[in-house]
């Protein structure tokens, strides 16, 4: 398998022990003992703005590891100032093997501290609800489980060097140089355990770029009675660059600008001095990143007292639909036949870890979490059936790539 490419990986033959309908058996012998792990793992909370809280999750979860496939065989802890510490741990397959592959799980959510206490995990029939569980605890469960069953069996899979990070939720300031360094030194494919997309659990082969930018605008205040032209208003100001921005959108080439948040003012009888305005933006190709960066670049005030300064970057490079990322998702497909099942593939606008890992040359497959809904809303929820058939794809996946 060459560096960084899932193309070779075989097909649809099965490896000598562990044949598909087999792992899936195991799999669902596994299913109470996986629900028990997810809600050990919901239970610990780990909000991303909580270093305390973030350790000792990451503590958990590498006790879960140990305990569900094995110690690393190598561990390398980084911790970056400000944010959760991140772990990079090799599981080597039982089955020797020169092949490698990347598996990204963040374990920080946006839930703060405090929030099961309002909101404790729930199961109805197969419909697990909790904070943090589709987004992306059970992605990490079942990752584990998939690789123990694999092991189990003694049937194939690459070796994985697993990343384990705390602050994808808000970014990945602290963890994206230690998932670039992961990425580029370990030869084969990028496997994200991020949730699936929609009702089906579709697969996501393509991201959006996303940039986090802030727009200042300087005023000059006098009393708005006294001097209803004099001075220079940010308010005013802004309010034309709000509609600026919007009008750039372009939502047939998949660009979209959304202003949320204004702030700006002292009080209604002062023409205002200063204003922010905090832009997300979202693009699906690197040529409408240029096009939006030429637009901030442009922005320039109505009223030649004020003034114009824009801060922020690109958060998150985009994630494009390469040949790489199809012929991974092809194995994914192979894999999902031989158990019965059907998966798709699609483009969501939300980024994640594996966008790092496209913009280096990667084959990325992401969503092979949960099935379910409500990422970062009151009805998060896991589909527990459904998380047992997606173990069983992930192990698949992995013996194909061994």
């Amino acid at each position: 398998m060459t560096a960084h490419d899932g193309a070779t990986a075989r097909d649809g033959a099965t490896a000598a022990t562990g044949t598909d309908a087999e792992l899936l058996d195991a799999v669902r012998a596994r299913r109470s003992r996986m629900v028990d792990d997810l809600v050990a793992y919901i239970e610990t909370e780990t909000p991303s703005d909580d270093t305390a809280l973030l350790r000792a999750g990451l503590e958990h979860v590498e006790r879960f590891l140990a305990a569900t496939v094995g110690p690393f065989t190598a561990r390398t802890l980084h911790e970056p100032d400000g944010y959760g510490p991140v772990v990079v741990g090799d599981l080597v397959a039982p089955v020797p093997t020169d092949a490698w592959a990347v598996v990204l799980c963040h374990y920080d959510t946006v839930w703060a501290a405090g929030t099961l206490a309002e909101w404790p995990v729930r199961t109805d029939g197969s419909r697990l609800t909790g904070p943090g569980a589709y987004d992306m605890k059970a992605g990490l469960v079942q990752f584990a489980h998939a690789v123990a069953v694999l092991d189990a069996a003694g049937a194939a899979r690459p070796n994985v060097r697993l990343v384990l990070n705390g602050d994808e939720e808000i970014g990945s300031g602290g963890s994206r140089p230690v998932i670039e360094d992961t990425v580029r030194r370990t030869p084969g494919p990028v496997l994200v355990f991020e949730a699936s997309a929609g009702a089906d659990g579709a697969l996501k082969t393509a991201r959006k770029g996303v940039g986090l930018f802030d727009v200042h605008v300087r005023g000059v205040e006098v009393h708005a009675g006294l001097h209803p032209t004099g001075g220079a208003s940010a308010i005013d100001e802004v309010a034309r660059v709000v509609l600026a921005l919007h009008g750039a959108a372009d939502l047939d080439a998949g660009t979209s600008l959304n202003v949320g948040v204004l702030s700006g003012g002292t009080r209604p009888n002062v023409r205002a001095g200063a204003a922010t305005a905090a832009l997300d933006v979202r693009v699906s190709s690197e040529p409408e990143s240029r096009r939006i960066d030429g637009v901030l670049a442009g922005l320039t005030p109505h009223d030649p007292a004020a003034s114009i300064e824009v801060t922020g970057d690109w958060n998150r490079p985009v994630m494009e639909r390469t040949d790489r990322n199809v012929r991974l998702f092809r194995v994914a497909e192979t894999a999902a036949t031989a158990l019965g099942l059907t998966v798709t593939e699609t483009s969501v606008g939300g980024a994640s870890d594996g966008n790092f890992a496209a913009a280096l040359g990667a084959a990325v497959l992401d969503g092979l979490g949960a099935v379910g809904d409500g990422a970062h809303a009151r009805h998060e929820f896991v589909d527990l059936d459904r998380m047992v058939e997606r173990t069983a794809l992930a192990a698949g996946v992995l013996r194909r790539l061994a």
